[in-house]
C-alpha cells in the first residue's frame, strides 16, 4: 500500500464574525438598530456617535407637559401610573374604618384576576365572609367585580340594574349556556315566553360587561415605529426609510492618527478600526437591500397599497428575490420584524407575502385578498339565516370563481375569530 501527498483546492464560505454581523443586521428593526449601534459605541474605542439633526432619536420620549394644574411633572406621571387595583386599595381605606373588614376587601383584590374576577385560593374558610365581602366590594367598584364565573359577574350587574327586564336573571341563571349556544327556540319553550322576549331578553345581556374591570394591571403601550413608509403623492408611490433617527458612525479623531505603526497600540486600535468600518458596510449594505425589496414590493403590489388587502397579489419570497437576484433567505431575513406604514395602513412587511388560490379564469387570488372578502361575505349575511362554510366555499365558486374547500373556508374563519354559522344565528 503506497501513501501519496495531494493538494487540493476548493472554495467554501466560512461563518466570519463580520459576516455573522451582517446577517444579524439585516434581520433587525430600525429601533433594534439603533440599541445594536449604541452597544457597539460602548463596545469600540474608536466609534464616536453623531446625533441625528431631525431629533427622531428613537430612545428620546416626548415631555409631556401638565395643564395649568400647578402639579408637578412627575408627580403627574405617577398619577397615571396608579393601576385601578391601588386605587381600589385606596378607596377601601378611605370607605371602611373597621381593620378586619379592609383585611378581607384587600385580600379579595389582590385576588382579582386582570379582568376583575375573583381568582386564586381564598384565605377565607368562611364562605359566608367571602359573600360579604363580594357584597362589600360591589360598593366601591363597577357592577360585577369580584365574580368567580361569568354566570355570577352577569347576575350580580343584574341585580344593581334599575332597569332590568323581569325574567333576565332567570335568563342568565338557567339558559346561559343555551344562550352561548344560540338554541333561541329551546329557551323559548323553556321559559314558556316568544321568540321575541327572548331576542329582547338576549339584546339586553349583550348591554352587560363580560369583563367589569380590566384595566386592574397597567398595560404598558407598546408604539409600532414603522421601518419604511410608503406615501402616495399626487398619484405616484414613493416611499422613504425611517432611519433619521439613527446616530451617525464617526471615529474618534484623537485615535486615528495611532492607527499607522508598528506598536502594540497600533495594532490593537487597527483591530477596532477593521470592526467599525464593517459595521459601518454592513448597515449601508442593509439599506440598500431593503431598498430594493420595497421597490420591487410596490412595483409588484402597487393595487395593494392604493386599494387594501382585497388587492394583495399573491406573491412569495423567492418571487422577490428572483426579482432582485438574491437568495430567498436574504430576503426573508430583511422584511424579518419589520414594519410598513402605508397609505391602507401599517402592516409587518411578512404578511404581504401569501400563497395563492387558483381561480376559474386562469388567474390567482392571495390568501389575504380572500379572507377580506370572506369577512364583508358573512358581514352581509342574513343572521337569521348565517351561512355555513360550505354555502361559503360554493358562493366564493359561483360569484368570484374562486375554488376553496369547506375545511379552509372554517381555517380562515377561525383564524379570523369569526364565530361558526349556528354561533352567529339572531333570534329576530
Amino acid at each position: 500500500m503506497e501513501m501519496i501527498l495531494q493538494q487540493k483546492q476548493e472554495l467554501s464560505l466560512r461563518m466570519t464574525p463580520e459576516l455573522r454581523q451582517a446577517i444579524e443586521l439585516l434581520q433587525l428593526s430600525t429601533y433594534d438598530l439603533e440599541q445594536y449601534i449604541r452597544e457597539q459605541e460602548l463596545e469600540n474605542p474608536l466609534i464616536d456617535l453623531q446625533e441625528s439633526d431631525g431629533s427622531d432619536n428613537f430612545q428620546e420620549s416626548a415631555a409631556v407637559k401638565s395643564s395649568g394644574s400647578g402639579m408637578e411633572q412627575l408627580d403627574w406621571v405617577k398619577q397615571q401610573e396608579e393601576s385601578k387595583r391601588d386605587q381600589l386599595i385606596n378607596q377601601v381605606n378611605l370607605t371602611f374604618s373597621d381593620c378586619d373588614t379592609q383585611q378581607l376587601l384587600k385580600a379579595l383584590i389582590h385576588n382579582l384576576d386582570d379582568n376583575g374576577y375573583l381568582s386564586g385560593d381564598i384565605l377565607f374558610q368562611d364562605e359566608s365572609k367571602i359573600e360579604s365581602g363580594i357584597e362589600l366590594l360591589q360598593q366601591i367598584g363597577p357592577p360585577g367585580i369580584g365574580a368567580r364565573n361569568l354566570q355570577e359577574c352577569l347576575l350580580l350587574q343584574a341585580n344593581q340594574c334599575e332597569n332590568c327586564p323581569e325574567l333576565a336573571e332567570v335568563f342568565i341563571r338557567d339558559y346561559l349556556l343555551l344562550v352561548a349556544e344560540h338554541k333561541w327556540p329551546e329557551i323559548a319553550k323553556g321559559m314558556e315566553i316568544s321568540l321575541r322576549s327572548v331576542h329582547e331578553l338576549h339584546e339586553y345581556v349583550l348591554t352587560l360587561n363580560p369583563r367589569p374591570c380590566p384595566e386592574l394591571t397597567i398595560a404598558n403601550t407598546e408604539f409600532m415605529i414603522p421601518d419604511v413608509i410608503v406615501e402616495e403623492k399626487e398619484g405616484q408611490l414613493s416611499f422613504r426609510l425611517n432611519d433619521k433617527g439613527l446616530p451617525k458612525i464617526g471615529l474618534q479623531r484623537e485615535y486615528v492618527s495611532n492607527l499607522q505603526g508598528k506598536s502594540e497600540l497600533s495594532s490593537y486600535l487597527r483591530d477596532y478600526h477593521k470592526k467599525a468600518q464593517w459595521l459601518l458596510s454592513s448597515i449601508e449594505q442593509r439599506r440598500n437591500t431593503i431598498i430594493r425589496i420595497v421597490t420591487n414590493l410596490i412595483e409588484k403590489q402597487e393595487a395593494f397599497f392604493r386599494k387594501g388587502a382585497e388587492s394583495l397579489q399573491p406573491m412569495t419570497l423567492k418571487d422577490i428575490a428572483d426579482s432582485i437576484g438574491m437568495h430567498e433567505s436574504t430576503v426573508s431575513r430583511a422584511v424579518s420584524n419589520k414594519i410598513m406604514q402605508t397609505p391602507v395602513g401599517s402592516f409587518e412587511m411578512r404578511t404581504l407575502f401569501t400563497s395563492k388560490l387558483s381561480a376559474q379564469d386562469g388567474n390567482s387570488i392571495s390568501q389575504s385578498a380572500v379572507k377580506s372578502l370572506l369577512q364583508k361575505l358573512i358581514g352581509k349575511e342574513d343572521k337569521k339565516k348565517p351561512l355555513s362554510d360550505q354555502k361559503i366555499a360554493d358562493s366564493f365558486l359561483e360569484e368570484q370563481g374562486i375554488t376553496i374547500s369547506r375545511r379552509t373556508v372554517s381555517k380562515y374563519r377561525e383564524e379570523l375569530l369569526i364565530p361558526s354559522s349556528s354561533k352567529r344565528k339572531r333570534v329576530l
